[in-house]
C-alpha cells in the first residue's frame, strides 16, 4: 500500500468522497441499529427525517438552529484560518447574549423596536469583540497559548451570566431569568414576510456572503491567510502580525456576539449559562469540514443540525436512550471526519514485484 500527499483535488471529487462517506456511515449505522435494537433501520431513518423536517414547525426549528450554528462557524473561521485556535466561541456568544438581554430588560419598554434592535445587535457585537480581543492581545504581545486562554474565558463568561441571573431572576428564587418581556415583546426580533425567523435568515446569510468576500478578495483576508501560513513570512512581507491578530480576533468575537444576539432576541428570549448550548465547539467541526468556505458551511451546518434534531426524535419515538441516538450521530461524524484523509492523501496498491525492487 502506498500513501502520498495530494497536491490538490477537484472539488467534485472531494464532495463525492464526502458523499460516499455519508452513505457508508448510514450502512454502518443500519448494522448497529439492527444489532443493538432489532429495529428496522429504514424506519429509524424515517424517524430522523420526521424529527428534523417532518412538520412546518420542526422545519423552521431546524432552520433556526442551523442559522445560529452557521453564524458561530462564520465567526470563528477567520481566526482559524489565521491558525489562532479560538476555542472561546461559547463565551463570546454568552457575552453577546448577556449584552442583548441587559438591553431587553432595561430598555425594552422604553425604546421603539427600530432603535432598540440595532442597539442590541451593535452592543452584542462590541461586547463580544472586546471579549475576543483580550486573548488576542496576550497572544500578540506575549505569545500566550490561545487555546487554553480562550477555553478558560468560556468559564469566566458562564460566571458572568450566573452573576447577572442573581439580579434578573424571574420569578424570584427560580434561579433563572425566564422569558424576557413576554407580554410586551420588547427587544424581540419581529417576523419578516410572515416568517418567525426571517430576520435571522437575512442577517446570517448577509454575514456569510460578507465573510466569503472578506476572506477571498480583501487585503485583510489575504493578510489573514499569510499569517496563517507563516508569521515569519508575513513579517518579511511587511505585514504587522500583531495588528492582524488583534483585528481578526476582534472580528471573530463580534460575529459570535451577533450569534448571541440572534439566540436571545430572535429565538430563546432569555439568557442562561446554557444559551450557547455547545454550538461554539460544534462550529469548529463545521469550519474545518468546510475548509473555511462560508458557503460550504451552510450545507455542513444544516446536516449536523438535521442529524441532531432527528436523533432526538428517534430517541423518543422508539423509546431509545438518548445515548443511542448520539452513537448514530457519532458514527456519521466519524466517517465524515475520516474521509478527509482520502481527500488529502492518495492511497494506491503496489504489486509484490515493484515492492521487491524498491527493497532491493
Amino acid at each position: 500500500m502506498h500513501i502520498s500527499k495530494r497536491d490538490e483535488i477537484e472539488m467534485w471529487k472531494a464532495w463525492a468522497i464526502r458523499g460516499a462517506a455519508v452513505l457508508l456511515s448510514l450502512v454502518v449505522c443500519a448494522g448497529v441499529i439492527v444489532a443493538l435494537t432489532g429495529l428496522n433501520p429504514l424506519e429509524v431513518y424515517k424517524g430522523v427525517f420526521d424529527g428534523a423536517v417532518g412538520s412546518k414547525r420542526r422545519t423552521w426549528m431546524t432552520i433556526r438552529d442551523t442559522l445560529v450554528l452557521l453564524c458561530i462557524a462564520i465567526g470563528i473561521t477567520p481566526a482559524f484560518k489565521m491558525r489562532f485556535w479560538n476555542i472561546g466561541a461559547e463565551g463570546q456568544v454568552l457575552i453577546g447574549g448577556v449584552a442583548s438581554a441587559a438591553m431587553m430588560i432595561y430598555l425594552g419598554d422604553s425604546l421603539p423596536a427600530f432603535v432598540l434592535l440595532p442597539m442590541m445587535l451593535i452592543g452584542s457585537a462590541l461586547a463580544a469583540m472586546v471579549w475576543g480581543a483580550v486573548p488576542a492581545f496576550f497572544k500578540a504581545n506575549w505569545n500566550t497559548n490561545e487555546t487554553l486562554f480562550t477555553l478558560m474565558m468560556n468559564y469566566v463568561a458562564m460566571q458572568v451570566i450566573t452573576v447577572c441571573i442573581i439580579f434578573w431572576e424571574n420569578p424570584k428564587g427560580s434561579n433563572s431569568v425566564g422569558t424576557i418581556n413576554s407580554s410586551t415583546r420588547g427587544g424581540w426580533i419581529p417576523e419578516l414576510f410572515g416568517l418567525d425567523y426571517g430576520w435571522n435568515l437575512i442577517i446570517v446569510l448577509a454575514l456569510t456572503l460578507a465573510m466569503f468576500v472578506y476572506l477571498k478578495y480583501s487585503k485583510q483576508g489575504y493578510e489573514i491567510a499569510v499569517v496563517g501560513e507563516s508569521e515569519n513570512t508575513a513579517r518579511y512581507a511587511g505585514i504587522n502580525v500583531k495588528r492582524v491578530i488583534l483585528r481578526t480576533m476582534a472580528l471573530s468575537g463580534a460575529i459570535c456576539g451577533i450569534a448571541g444576539f440572534i439566540i436571545v432576541s430572535g429565538a430563546s428570549h432569555t439568557i442562561s449559562t446554557s444559551t450557547a448550548g455547545g454550538r461554539g465547539f460544534t462550529a469548529i467541526i463545521v469550519s474545518w469540514l468546510s475548509k473555511f468556505n462560508p458557503f460550504a458551511m451552510i450545507l455542513v451546518s444544516f446536516f449536523l443540525v438535521f442529524m441532531q434534531k432527528g436523533a432526538g426524535q428517534i430517541a423518543s419515538q422508539f423509546n431509545l436512550n438518548e445515548n443511542a441516538s448520539d452513537v448514530i450521530t457519532g458514527i456519521i461524524l466519524f466517517f465524515i471526519l475520516g474521509c478527509e484523509f482520502f481527500i488529502n492523501y492518495r492511497v494506491g496498491m503496489r504489486g509484490r514485484r515493484s515492492a521487491g525492487k524498491e527493497e532491493a
